[in-house]
């Protein structure tokens, strides 16, 4: 039986807050559909690691992640809604401070 494992690269939305992209490490951005480059932003380089399907990760299955990765190249993490209004609570005691 062989074991699921893929070397992953995740990367942080330089646009929405709380957003992360999983894809394969040495994935090329420009292969990725043009709507979600654009909706994503410039991709910060969080981190890298070798995701199993047990592996436990925050906010995501990582057996979902690998079958989007599998099936679309990538596995999208938009924060979750009731998270969201603490994102936006952020962000506007953020721009108050500024």
């Amino acid at each position: 039986m062989t074991k699921i494992r893929e070397f992953v690269s995740v990367f942080r939305s330089s646009k929405k807050p709380d957003t992360y992209l999983y894809v394969r490490r040495g994935q090329i951005w420009e292969d990725l559909p043009e709507a979600l480059r654009a909706l994503f932003g410039k991709p910060v380089h969080a981190m890298d690691l070798i995701l199993t399907p047990e592996r436990k990760l925050a906010r995501a299955k990582a057996g979902q992640v690998l079958e989007a990765i599998r099936d679309k190249s990538f596995f999208l993490q938009m924060p979750e809604e009731q998270d969201m209004a603490i994102v936006e609570f952020k962000n506007t005691l953020r721009a108050r401070v500024r």
